[in-house]
């Protein structure tokens, strides 16, 4: 039993992830426009209104996704599926607000945020 509870909690330490992309993000709150470009890069796209500016960065990948298994033999081939692959699009999109040179806050859209 006891060796049991063992080999679980190692197992879930290793499904142990890092930050959230907004947890990331948030450490920019506060910082001058120029630090977050640095970092950051060149944005996606600006927007200026008023004394408020907003860059955003954007992010996309494409995934295939394996078909689930099927019920059928291949001869010489191990099992085949008759489904096809599926090909997934995610995306996430950062957009920071600038207030007087600094970070005010951002925003995240998207699937993969």
């Amino acid at each position: 039993m006891r060796r049991s509870v063992l080999f679980a909690l190692l197992l879930l330490a290793g499904c142990v992830v890092g930050p959230t992309r907004a947890q990331v993000m948030a450490q920019y709150i506060g910082a001058d426009e120029a630090t977050l470009v640095q970092a950051l890069g060149v944005p996606s796209r600006t927007f200026t209104t008023g004394d408020v500016k907003f860059l955003a960065y954007d992010e996309r990948r494409t995934a295939i996704l394996p078909p689930p298994p099927g019920p059928f033999w291949g001869w010489g081939y191990g099992w085949y599926s008759p489904f096809p692959a599926s090909v997934v699009q995610y995306s996430c999109e950062t957009t920071f607000e600038i207030v007087g040179g600094r970070v005010r806050t951002f925003n995240l859209r998207g699937n993969d945020c």
